[in-house]
C-alpha cells in the first residue's frame, strides 16, 4: 500500500487504486503513526497527540475505536492491510514499505532531482499543520526539499523566477540568496544583484545580530570586479537525471579533487560522457567542454581556445593559449580523446598551468604521467533495473530483470530498449531481444560488450520505417550538434521522423538543439556508405551552411543573435570547408566577419588560405577573400610592411568602399598615418554617396581614432557622436563600442571623467554581452583609470589588476600592458615609488621589440619622475631627455608637453624648470588639451618646490 504524506494525505493500493479514510481523527491518527514509520507509539502519546488537554471521556476506549476504523479502510480496500497497524507492549506501529517522504530521499539520495521534486504536492503533513507530533518531520523534509531545489536551480539556465520567489519566502537563506545574486548577475543585472546583498546583510544584522558567511561575501566580491567564474555554465543541460551512478560519481570526485588529470575510459555506450558533464556541473568553479568527436587533429587548439573565450589572433596559437591558462583555475573537460592525439597537448598545458584540471573522456588511457584512470562499468543489474524502469515508465519485473542482463548493463543500449516498451510491452520487448541476440552471438574478434552495443544498434535499426533509416543515416554528416531546420534540409525529410528519432532514443535533444551519440553517429556513418549516398549528403550539407551564413545579419540588431547562432555551427562550418572545396571562397567570404568578431583571426587565415589555393572559383569571391586575408593577417604584423599586399588588394577590390575601410581600420594604430587618413576620407565618401549607413558609421569611428595621434580633439568628439548615433539607429552593438572609444578619450583628456565613466561602462557591458574579453579587460582599465584620476587608488588597484589577469587569460600583451601602468600610475601617486618602478620597467623590453614608440616615451617620463621624487636629479633628468626625444619621433604635442614637464622637474635651475613648465603649457593649448585639475599632480609638485 502506498501513502503520500508530501502535501494532503493520500492513501493507495498496489494497483492505484484510491483508499478513502474516514474522519478527521483517523487521518490525524494515521499521519502520527507515518511519522514514526516502523516504531511504536504509546497510546498515551496517541491520545494527548489526537485531543490535546481535552481527551474524551474514555480515552482508550476511543483511540481504540479509531484504530478500528483505520484497519478496517485499509483492510476494505485491499485485504490483509489491517496487519499494517500492529498492537504491542510499547504501542501501536504502522508498517509501511512504500511512503512518498521515504521515495523523496530515496532519489535525493540517488541525484534523481527532478523526480523526488516532483512528489510534492503541498507542504509536507499538510493535513497536520498545527500539530507538534508532525513538526520535526515537516521542518527536515521541507529543508530537505529546499536543498534539493537549490542544487536542482543551480543547474538550471532560467532559474531566475522561481528564485526571485523562493528568496521573497526565505529571505535570509544564504544559499538560495547566493543562487539569486548568480542569476541577476548573469541575467546582465548586477545593480539588482549588489542590492539583494545588500538587503539580506542588512536583514542578517537587524534580526540576528550576524554578518553574510564567507562564500557570500567572496560571491560579492565577485560580483564587484565581474570576475569570469560568474559567468553561466556552458555544459549541455541534462534532460533527465543520472541513474545507478552514485558510486562512481562519488569516485570520480575524489580522484578530481586529488588530481589534476582523469581520464574516464570505458566501452561505447557506457556513459562516459554523460558521468563527466555530471562531474562539471557539481565542480565549483569554471568548467569548459571541448567536444572532441566532430573534430580533425588540426581542429583542436582552434576548438580548445574558443572553448577557453581565447580570441585566435595570431599564427602561433599554442603559446597563447599555454600563457592564458598559466593563470586560471578551470577545469577542462575533453571529450572523446580516443581518435586524436592530445597527449603532449595536455602535458604542455598542465605543466603551464597550475590552477588547470584536466577531465579526459576516451576507450583508453592518455598514457601520461601523474594520470589517474578510472574504468567506467556497465551498470550493475539493480541499477540497470532502476534506469530501464525510469525511462520506459514500468514497474521492475522479471522481464525488465532479463532485459538488463542481456543488454549488459550498457546505459545506451538500455537506453534505445526502453523506448520500445511502448509499442512492444515488456514481455514483447524481452522475446524480440532474446531472439535478435541469439542469432547475433558466437562473433569473433570484438569484446562482448561491444558485440552487444552494436546487436541493440542493429536492432533499433531494423525497427526503424524507411524514411527514419534514411534521416537516421543522413544525419552522420553534421559534425557536433545541429538544428532541426538543418537536420530537415540536409536529411530532405520532415522533422516529425527526426523527432520520432529523438522519441526511440537515436538521437539527443538538448537545449534545442540535436546530436548522435558517438557510437551511433559511427554506426550510421557506415549505413549512409552503404546507401551510396555520402557525397551528395555532404553536398547538401555544405550548400545549407553556406547558405546559413550568407544569411547572417551581423550588422545590426540581430548581431547577438547571429554570433550565438553562428557559434553552435562551428564545427559544421569546418566540416562543410572540407567537403565542398568549390564552394570554400564563398563560405569563407560569408563567414570572416564573423571570425574577425570573434577574433578567430588565426583560423579566417587558415581557411582563407586553403580557400584561396583551390583553382577554378569566382574572380569576384577570389577579390573578396584577399582582401579578408590581408586585413586579417594585419592584425598579426607586428609592425610588418603589408603596403604592397593591401594595394594589390584594393586593386583587386576596385571601388568597394568597405574593402577600402576594413584595409585602413586593421592598420590605424601602425600604418602610415597620412596614407591611412587618405583613405578612410575616400570610404567616408564614398559611404556617403551610396546611402550605407553601416558603412559611414565604421569609417567615422576609424577616423576618430586616427585622429588620436594628433590630440585633435574637436575632430573626435565629432566623428565619434556622430558615428556613434549611426550605430545606435542601426542597433549595431559592435560598432557602439568601436565608436565610443575616441569619445571615451576625449572626456578623459578634458577631465569629463563623469562622461568617461559613463562611456565604459556601457562599453564594458557591450564588451561582456559580446564575449570580447580583451576588450573588456581595456575598459576595466579605463575605468581604473577614472578611478585613479578622481582619487580613489583602492578601487583603481582592484580595477587593473582584474583587467591585467582578464589580459593575461587572453594572452594579450597589449591590454596587459595598459593595465599594469595603470598599476605603476597608482602606486607612484601613492609613494609606493618601488612598486611603480616595477610594474613601469617590466613593459620597456616588450615595448622596443613591438615598436611601440608612444608607450616607451610615456613610461620613460614615468620613470624619470620616479628618480626625480627619490631626489635623483641627474637620472631624472637622463630619463625625462629619452622620453622628451622618443615623444618627438612620436609627433604628439600631449607626449611631448608630458616630457618637458618631467624636465622641469629635474631642472636645477629654476628659471629654466619656469620656462619649460610654460613651454609644455603653450603645446597643451595648442591642441586643445590642457592639463585637467585630477592630471596637475606633478606640475603643481614641481611649481611649489619652486616657489620655495
Amino acid at each position: 500500500m502506498y501513502f503520500g504524506v508530501l502535501g494532503p494525505l493520500v492513501v493507495r493500493t498496489d494497483a492505484g487504486m484510491p483508499v478513502a479514510v474516514p474522519d478527521t481523527k483517523v487521518r490525524t491518527l494515521l499521519l502520527d503513526l507515518l511519522v514514526h514509520r516502523g516504531r511504536p507509539v504509546s497510546a498515551d502519546r496517541l491520545i494527548e497527540d489526537l485531543w490535546g488537554d481535552r481527551p474524551p471521556r474514555n480515552a482508550t476506549g476511543t483511540l481504540q475505536a479509531r484504530i478500528s476504523q483505520l484497519r478496517t479502510a485499509l483492510d476494505r480496500a485491499e485485504p490483509g492491510s489491517r496487519a499494517l497497524v500492529t498492537h504491542g507492549p510499547a504501542g501501536y506501529t504502522l508498517t509501511a514499505e512504500v511512503v512518498d517522504s521515504n521515495i523523496f530521499e530515496q532519489l535525493v539520495g540517488a541525484g534523481r532531482l527532478r523526480e523526488a521534486l516532483d512528489l510534492w504536492r503541498g507542504p509536507a503533513y499538510a493535513d497536520v499543520p498545527d500539530h507538534e507530533f508532525a513538526r520535526a518531520a515537516r521542518d527536515r523534509l521541507e529543508e530537505a526539499r529546499l536543498t534539493a531545489l537549490e542544487d536542482l536551480l543551480e543547474q538550471t539556465d532560467d532559474a531566475l523566477p522561481q528564485l526571485t520567489e523562493l528568496v521573497r519566502q526565505h529571505p535570509l537563506r544564504e544559499r538560495l540568496r547566493a543562487l539569486h545574486l548568480r542569476a541577476l548577475y548573469r541575467s546582465g543585472r548586477q545593480d539588482e544583484a549588489l542590492r539583494s546583498y545588500d538587503e539580506l546583510r542588512e536583514r542578517l544584522a537587524e534580526e540576528l545580530g550576524a554578518d553574510p558567511g564567507p562564500e557570500l561575501t567572496e560571491l560579492h566580491q565577485a560580483i564587484l570586479r565581474h570576475d569570469r567564474s560568474l559567468q553561466p555554465s556552458r555544459l549541455p543541460a541534462p534532460l533527465n537525471d543520472l541513474i545507478g551512478r552514485t558510486e562512481t560519481l562519488a569516485e570520480a570526485q575524489r580522484l578530481l579533487t586529488d588530481n589534476r588529470l582523469v581520464t574516464l575510459v570505458g566501452p561505447g555506450g557506457v556513459g562516459k560522457t554523460r558521468l563527466a558533464l555530471e562531474l562539471g556541473r557539481h565542480h565549483a568553479g569554471d568548467v569548459r567542454l571541448v567536444e572532441l568527436a566532430p573534430l580533425r587533429q588540426d581542429d583542436v587548439l582552434e576548438a580548445l581556445a574558443a572553448a577557453v573565450d581565447l580570441r585566435d589572433e595570431s599564427a602561433n596559437l599554442l603559446p597563447r593559449l599555454v600563457e592564458s591558462l598559466s593563470t586560471r583555475q578551470l577545469l577542462l573537460l575533453l571529450d572523446n580523446c580516443e581518435h586524436l592525439d592530445v597527449a603532449d597537448l595536455v602535458r604542455r598545458l598542465l605543466g603551464a598551468a597550475p590552477g588547470l584540471r584536466v577531465l579526459a573522456t576516451s576507450r583508453e588511457p592518455l598514457g601520461l604521467p601523474g594520470e589517474r584512470v578510472l574504468d567506467i562499468q556497465p551498470l550493475e543489474l539493480e541499477a540497470a533495473a532502476d534506469l530501464f524502469t525510469a525511462r520506459a515508465g514500468v514497474p521492475e519485473s522479471e522481464a525488465v530483470t532479463a532485459i538488463c542482463r542481456r543488454l549488459d548493463g550498457i546505459p545506451l543500449a538500455l537506453e534505445l530498449a526502453a523506448t520500445r516498451v511502448r509499442a512492444l510491452g515488456v514481455q514483447g520487448l524481452a522475446e524480440r531481444l532474446d531472439d535478435r541476440f541469439r542469432l547475433l552471438s558466437g562473433g569473433r574478434g570484438v569484446p562482448e560488450r561491444q558485440r552487444t552495443l552494436r546487436a541493440t544498434i542493429d536492432w533499433s535499426w531494423d525497427l526503424l520505417d524507411a524514411q527514419e533509416r534514411a534521416m537516421l543515416r543522413r544525419l552522420a554528416v553534421h559534425a557536433g550538434t545541429f538544428s532541426l531546420e538543418a537536420a530537415t534540409a540536409v536529411g530532405q525529410l520532415p522533422d516529425a521522423v527526426l523527432l520520432a528519432l529523438v522519441d526511440k532514443s537515436l538521437v539527443v535533444a538538448s537545449a534545442g538543439r540535436y546530436r548522435l551519440l558517438e557510437s551511433v553517429a559511427a554506426y550510421s556513418q557506415q549505413r549512409l556508405a552503404e546507401a551510396g549516398e555520402e557525397v551528395a549528403t555532404r553536398q547538401r550539407h555544405a550548400e545549407y551552411y553556406l547558405s546559413l551564413a550568407q544569411q547572417a545579419e551581423l550588422r545590426g540588431p540581430e548581431q547577438r543573435t547571429w554570433l550565438h547562432r553562428l557559434d553552435l555551427e562551428a564545427a559544421n562550418f569546418r566540416a562543410a570547408l572540407d567537403a565542398a572545396p568549390q564552394l570554400s571562397l564563398k563560405l569563407v567570404n560569408a563567414l570572416a566577419w564573423y571570425w574577425y568578431l570573434r577574433g578567430r583571426l588565426g583560423e579566417a587565415r587558415r581557411s582563407i588560405a586553403a580557400a584561396l589555393a583551390v583553382p577554378g572559383q569566382d574572380p569576384a569571391d577570389r577579390a573578396a577573400a584577399t582582401v579578408w586575408q590581408v586585413g586579417m593577417t594585419a592584425t598579426d604584423a607586428k609592425g610588418s610592411n603589408l603596403s604592397a599586399a593591401t594595394d594589390e588588394a584594393l586593386a583587386l577590390a576596385g571601388d568597394d568602399a568597405r574593402a577600402l575601410w576594413f584595409l585602413t581600420t586593421t592598420q590605424w594604430a601602425y600604418g602610415d598615418p597620412a596614407v591611412l587618413m587618405q583613405r578612410v576620407d575616400r570610404a567616408i565618401e564614398a559611404f556617403t554617396e551610396q546611402g550605407d549607413r553601416w558603412g559611414l558609421a565604421a569609417a567615422l569611428s576609424t577616423r576618430a581614432q586616427l585622429n588620436i595621434v594628433h590630440a585633435d580633439l574637436d575632430a573626435m568628439r565629432r566623428d565619434g557622436q556622430r558615428s556613434l548615433a549611426l550605430f545606435d539607429e542601426i542597433g549595431d552593438d559592435w560598432g557602439r563600442l568601436q565608436a565610443t572609444y575616441s569619445l571615451i578619450v576625449v572626456a578623459e583628456v578634458s577631465g569629463e571623467y563623469r562622461t568617461a565613466a559613463r562611456h565604459l561602462e556601457d562599453s564594458l557591458r557591450l564588451a561582456e554581452e559580446l564575449g570580447l574579453w580583451t576588450e573588456v579587460s581595456f575598459r576595466t582599465s579605463g575605468l581604473g583609470r577614472i578611478a585613479y584620476l578622481t582619487g580613489d587608488y583602492d578601487r583603481a588597484d582592484a580595477l587593473h589588476e582584474r583587467a591585467r589577469r582578464l589580459a593575461v587569460e587572453q594572452s594579450n600583451k597589449s591590454a596587459e600592458e595598459y593595465a599594469e601602468v595603470g598599476l605603476g600610475l597608482s602606486a607612484r601617486r601613492q609613494g609606493r615609488l618601488d612598486d611603480a618602478e616595477a610594474h613601469f620597467t617590466k613593459w620597456l623590453g616588450w615595448l622596443t621589440q613591438v615598436g611601440g614608440t608612444p608607450g616607451i616615451a610615456f613610461i620613460l617620463t614615468q620613470l624619470g619622475y620616479i628618480a626625480e621624487q627619490r631626489g635623483d636629479l641627474a637620472e631624472a633628468r637622463s630619463l625625462h631627455r629619452q622620453g622628451y626625444e622618443t615623444a618627438l619621433r612620436v609627433g604628439d604635442e600631449r607626449s611631448i608637453a608630458l616630457a618637458l614637464e618631467g624636465l622641469a622637474g629635474a631642472a636645477e635651475d629654476p628659471d629654466r624648470a619656469l620656462a619649460l613648465l610654460a613651454e609644455a603649457e603653450a603645446l597643451r593649448a595648442k591642441v586643445g588639451a590642457p592639463l585637467p585639475p585630477a592630471e596637475r599632480f606633478d606640475v603643481d609638485r614641481i611649481r611649489a618646490r619652486l616657489q620655495v
